[in-house]
């Protein structure tokens, strides 16, 4: 057990204990009332019935949280990784079958170990709450689609890097990373068009006068797109959003059908000029130039410690491979991550403030946004009154009451 054995060891424990705390500080900090300001979101018997979905999926995310925990390093200490990687190597195939093997037998194991989970949460939890409205023939089909989408984009996306690291020499972190670029974005273009499809059906909203409210909106901030889109998200989950996607002639703008019958007209203009207020604020493009860099440090750290032997020590691992340097890496990383994800959290919640007050001072009405978040909130169960720790570690959209605050500071 050498000192990556440790600090591997640690970090990962460290990162559920932070995990596990910051839950526990988030149902003590329920409130039997609304915040001040709030008191409106919800009627008496609902309000309480948001708190209770709060302890429900806080508490099974502990037990969920904790038994990932004990399973890895379970598994870990028994020398698991070790075991399949011997498995893998009696096929005798070259580095980059071994590795495809080597990932995708995990990838099978955490799916076989999501899918309970997954299950519970979909047709216990959500289903107890009203929110359910997939089927099991859904839930089966979208497995599938899932399983057939990480084969025909995963599978060759992995034996890209593989192949980069394997055989490109000392700028193989360089080729993996422009390669990654350009294959995430190709995904963005094409994933309006081909793949959500998959998954939902994109219905062109009719004309009328929501259509018409988004139309005349767009116009006055000069805002380009392609169509307006339904999305049949009713048919998995009472739950409503809405956002844009694409790039150029694939953008879209798309709307749950829940969110239409949700909230009023005017409420959707208000969230339109919100998801608008991103793009004017280039906060997507700059989100995906933080991710590229993000990426690009991360393939040029990789290089620097992949088939170390000291990473393998620290697995039990007989022999060392890039495959499963990959795999070693990201369980290295963990502290790394804890600390970018905090930024990465950070940053969301400011853009999200930001893309709030172009909303109010192009539709030069706020109070249409309040509502329309109150009404967000109140549809999906939203914890009013979460811990400042929980927000800062889990939360890339500011607390309704902030968010709140912030709108009523603007146009006064």
């Amino acid at each position: 057990m050498n000192v990556i054995f440790w600090i591997i060891l640690i970090a990962l424990i460290l990162d559920f204990v932070i995990g596990f705390v910051s839950t526990i500080l988030n149902l003590r900090s329920l409130k039997s009332t609304p915040p001040p300001g709030l008191e409106d979101v919800y009627e008496t018997e609902k309000y309480s019935k948001s708190q209770e979905y709060t302890r429900v999926q806080s508490l099974f995310g502990l037990i969920v949280s904790s038994f990932k925990i004990v399973i890895l390093l379970t598994f870990w200490f028994i020398g698991g990784f070790n075991y399949i990687d011997q498995a893998v190597r009696l096929m005798e195939w070259n580095e980059i079958g071994n590795g495809i093997a080597f990932i995708g037998i995990f990838a099978m194991l955490s799916m076989i170990f999501n899918i309970p989970l997954d299950l519970y949460a979909t047709f216990v939890i959500e289903d107890k709450f009203g929110f359910n409205k997939t089927t099991y023939l859904t839930f089966v089909l979208d497995t599938l689609k899932s399983i057939f989408l990480s084969v025909i984009i995963g599978a060759p996306f992995l034996i890209g890097i593989l192949y980069f690291f394997e055989y490109t020499g000392s700028l193989s972190w360089l080729y993996a990373w422009i390669f990654v670029t350009v294959i995430s974005f190709v995904i963005s273009i094409i994933g309006p068009i081909w793949i959500m499809p998959i998954f939902n059906k994109f219905t062109p909203l009719e004309s009328g006068e929501l259509r018409n409210a988004i139309i005349e909106y767009a116009k006055t901030v000069n805002f380009t797109y392609g169509n307006i889109y339904v999305i049949d998200g009713s048919k998995r989950s009472a739950h409503s959003n809405a956002f844009f996607t694409g790039f150029g002639k694939t953008k879209r703008i798309a709307l749950f059908d829940t969110l239409i019958q949700q909230l009023s007209a005017d409420e959707i203009v208000s969230v339109i000029a919100h998801e608008v207020g991103h793009n004017k604020k280039r906060h997507i493009g700059s989100g995906m130039a933080l991710g590229i860099l993000h990426t690009g440090i991360l393939l040029f750290l990789f290089s620097l410690v992949m088939e170390k032997q000291f990473l393998f020590e620290a697995f039990f691992m007989e022999n060392t491979s890039i495959y499963a340097s990959l795999v070693f890496f990201g369980l290295l990383f963990t502290p790394v991550e804890l600390v970018i994800s905090l930024v990465i959290q950070f940053i969301s919640r400011r853009n999200e403030y930001q893309a709030d007050q172009w909303a109010v001072e192009t539709t030069a009405d706020k109070q249409s946004l309040i509502s329309g978040l109150k009404k967000l909130a109140a549809n999906n169960l939203a914890n009013l009154s979460p811990h400042p720790l929980f927000v800062t570690l889990n939360y890339s959209h500011p607390p309704l009451f902030n968010r709140i605050r912030s709108i009523n500071s603007l146009l006064r």
